[in-house]
């Protein structure tokens, strides 16, 4: 139901060749860059303030994921709706529409006082963002004529890039030199502009409500219900002991009744929300499951990396943004070559080396100690940059292509869901992973420490004496225990990333060669 053209279907979208887009148009398509740019951005603008949010809220670090996640999450939802909402709404009242809502929610983010305000706020931002990504590549696809397409799609692919990469080191620098509420704040003014791109650049059309009927509204509440279940499940299943919770036993059911609900959607709709049935296809089933690995690594390590570096190396949000900023520096300075590496480079290689670099950099990063810092990242964050770059560009003209083009769409929509799933599994895998692993590296480090032996003897007697105080010395010992068993728990999630990543790459003997005359398709 998403936007996933091709260029000779753009090219007929837009008319001959030769024709050259009026101001108009290109306002349209700034309009959609923007807003595109916009809900990115803002998908990772928390993640190297988070510990300063939590602080401000009253969030602890696990409850601190659902800042996080909740983006992602309503982002699903959202992105295989967009398409029916264009055409019932028309698609200058649905971007107005999404734009003043997402301002709105924006503002609900930036004067939170409690973890709850900020979730409703994050949740909506997620809907209302995510139906602004899709919608850009309509405007491109139906505003430019074939000799300009390619301008539409760097751009987009350049946002694409550039707002996960942004968001860190924005909301940092906010964050050190304003305050935090002001990551949310500065969508106003962008609004803004956005909002008078749009009513200058597309035309108004009538709205078709009687499409509203025609929905899949089993499939959309089976979707909100079996994923909201699903994260919450996953999110707060280790805190509140799993199922001797009464919440996570209902968490359980609703995520039962919900995906029953969108499978029921799928037997019955028209025009299911999602077409499930597209994971059947061998082709396409490998690219949707290394999209979900994709986004496990890409959303794991943007917000695993400014977790470690606050709570270890004492970094502010700043110097964390800058450190996750690195992995953008190679995927633009690689979009230049992107047409000529789409001809000549055979896709199954490509996406090959991707998963390898990037499993590779999330293991580079298994090997923290507690005097790591920032610049321990740099390699493998630029190594990631590089691998993020032949996986998602060579993924997503796989997508379009391993299906008809009626399903493209869909596809494309589907592709969407199972990448930001993948990054949903990932903040939920790490909050876990981080209290499982950090209890069990403290109680073996504990184990391994004899009270009576000289070594802790010698170690507390001195700090006593240095401190005048056995008790403060063995407070800090304890410390210590912690702050090492929190390096081990790091190098675990990190190790899993890797591995993960590596076993996914038998899925790349799936693939078929892309066209060689084919032109890029369009698909975020």
């Amino acid at each position: 139901m998403t936007s996933a053209v091709s260029a000779p279907s753009v090219a007929r979208a837009g008319g001959r060749s030769d024709e050259r887009a009026d101001l108009s148009a290109w306002l349209a398509v700034a309009a959609g860059t923007l807003g595109a740019f916009m809900a990115t951005l803002d998908i990772s603008i928390v993640n190297s303030s988070l510990p300063t949010i939590q602080g401000e809220i009253g969030a602890s670090g696990t409850e601190g994921t659902w800042i996080a996640t909740a983006y992602l999450v309503s982002e699903i939802i959202i992105i295989p709706m967009a398409a029916w909402l264009e055409r019932m709404l028309g698609l200058r009242t649905f971007l107005l529409i999404a734009a003043g809502l997402f301002t709105a929610f924006s503002v609900i983010c930036g004067v939170s006082t409690s973890l709850g305000m900020m979730i409703v706020g994050r949740v909506g931002q997620g809907f209302t963002g995510g139906a602004m990504i899709p919608t850009a590549q309509a405007i491109i696809a139906q505003r430019l004529p074939r000799s300009q397409q390619s301008v539409g799609v760097a751009a987009f692919g350049a946002t694409a890039i550039l707002g996960p990469v942004l968001g860190p080191l924005i909301g940092g620098w906010l964050t050190e030199n304003i305050s935090w509420h002001y990551a949310f704040f500065i969508n106003v003014p962008i609004c803004a502009v956005l909002v008078t791109l749009l009513l200058i650049g597309l035309p108004h059309e009538k709205a078709k409500l009687h499409l509203f009927g025609e929905a899949d509204w089993k499939g959309i509440a089976g979707l909100a219900l079996g994923l909201g279940g699903l994260t919450v499940f996953l999110e707060d299943g280790q805190r509140e002991q799993w199922f001797d919770s009464g919440m996570i036993r209902a968490m359980f059911a609703t995520t039962l009744i919900g995906f029953a609900l969108l499978f029921w959607g799928q037997a019955t709709a028209k025009r299911p929300i999602i077409k499930l049935k597209l994971l059947l296809d061998r082709q396409f089933g490998s690219v949707a499951l290394m999209g979900v690995v994709l986004g496990i690594v890409l959303y794991g390590t943007a917000y695993a990396i400014p977790q470690f570096l606050s709570s270890v190396a004492n970094y502010n949000a700043l110097q964390s943004g800058k450190v996750v900023l690195l992995s953008g520096v190679p995927s633009l300075l690689m979009m230049a070559i992107v047409p000529l590496m789409l001809s000549r480079v055979d896709i199954r290689l490509a996406v090959g080396a991707g998963l390898a670099i990037m499993g590779a950099s999330a293991l580079m990063d298994a090997n923290l100690t507690l005097s790591s810092s920032g610049g321990d990242f740099t390699i493998s964050q630029l190594m990631r940059g590089v691998g993020q770059i032949l996986g998602m560009l060579f993924l997503s003209q796989a997508v379009v292509r391993a299906v008809p083009p009626d399903d493209a769409g869909d596809a494309s929509g589907l592709f969407n869901a199972m990448r930001n799933l993948g990054g949903s599994f990932a903040l939920a895998g790490i909050s876990i992973l981080q209290e499982q692993r950090t209890w069990l590296h403290s109680r073996r480090i504990e184990e391994s420490l004899n009270a009576n032996g000289p070594a802790v003897q010698d170690f507390v007697g001195g700090l006593s004496r240095q401190l005048g105080d056995t008790s403060t010395a063995l407070r800090i010992l304890g410390q210590q225990v912690q702050g090492q068993a929190a390096i081990m728990a790091y190098n675990d999630i990190f190790w899993i990333m890797g591995l993960g990543t590596l076993a996914a790459l038998p899925l790349v003997l799936f693939l078929k060669p892309l066209p060689k005359d084919a032109e890029p398709a369009m698909v975020h």
